[in-house]
């Protein structure tokens, strides 16, 4: 069952890929829409198909890196997807869409052989962890996004004007997305670290252990919140906001693949 989910996703994802493209390249709406509700069915599919993972491991489907890869995925194309509804704009959903599907792809491996030992479990957990990487993958959606802005600043500069660059979205409409992406980020993150710090204190009768990924954390949570206070001031708007946003995502790689893997002493996947 859960293959036949993988491949469903997989295939929605991928038609979606193709509806937004398509929608790039020639502004028919129909298009737009295609990508649109296939990235709905793609994320009800892909949904289940962590229900599943997570019933047949017998735990939740986060515990080990593949499944937190794929929670990584479903909550980018989510986050992706409520910021375009919100903004009304589908012209970057061909940009985000390769993003979804590569990690989904990597995040299909098998699932954990046991099940998180105690005291690993419970539901303040889970929304610690489902929100710290909801965190994760809405800084993911405005690196993304960022990185669109500085493409286009660059081409419109230089004057190299294709008829597909027409077709993206304002630079203050992209730079307008990425902040909203930021946002939920940082509330999504600071939720996250308070539900973690309660966690940590019911089990180990302290709020703060100096582990490097809450370090790191807090770290991500300062440079974060550096954007959107920089990128309210005249001389930081723009291009340069967009820049340190690309810079910004390289603390959350480090704290999503080194720290995790091979520096924190309780954090593994998250």
């Amino acid at each position: 069952m859960t293959n036949h989910l993988v491949l469903i996703t997989v295939v929605c994802y991928l038609v979606s890929f193709g509806g937004y493209t398509a929608f790039l390249a020639t502004a028919r709406r129909a298009f737009g829409r295609l990508g649109t509700w296939m990235l709905i069915t793609g994320l009800a599919c892909h949904y289940w198909a962590l229900i599943e993972r997570s019933r047949s491991s017998h735990t939740v489907p986060y515990d080990d890196l593949y499944g937190s890869l794929s929670l990584f995925a479903w909550l980018l194309a989510a986050t992706y997807l409520g910021l375009q509804l919100f903004h009304r704009n589908r012209s970057v959903g061909a940009f985000v869409l390769p993003f979804v599907i590569a990690v989904f792809a990597l995040a299909q491996g098998p699932p954990a052989a046991s099940p998180t030992p105690p005291p690993a479990q419970g539901p303040l957990l889970a929304l610690h962890i489902t929100l710290n990487v909801l965190g994760y993958a809405a800084f993911a959606l405005s690196f993304v996004l960022s990185g669109i802005y500085l493409v286009q600043n660059r081409l419109l500069r230089n004057r190299r004007l294709g008829s597909m660059v027409w077709r993206f979205p304002a630079l203050e409409t992209l730079e307008k997305m990425s902040r909203s992406s930021v946002i939920v980020g940082l509330v999504s993150l600071s939720v996250g670290i308070a539900f973690g710090l309660l966690w940590v204190n019911r089990i180990f009768g302290r709020y703060w252990n100096g582990d490097p990924k809450e370090i790191i954390t807090l770290v991500i949570l300062a440079v974060y919140a550096g954007y959107l206070w920089l990128g309210r001031t005249g001389s930081w708007r723009g291009a340069r906001a967009s820049a340190l946003c690309v810079f910004n995502f390289i603390f959350v790689l480090f704290s999503y693949s080194i720290v995790n893997l091979y520096l924190s002493s309780f954090h593994r996947y998250f």
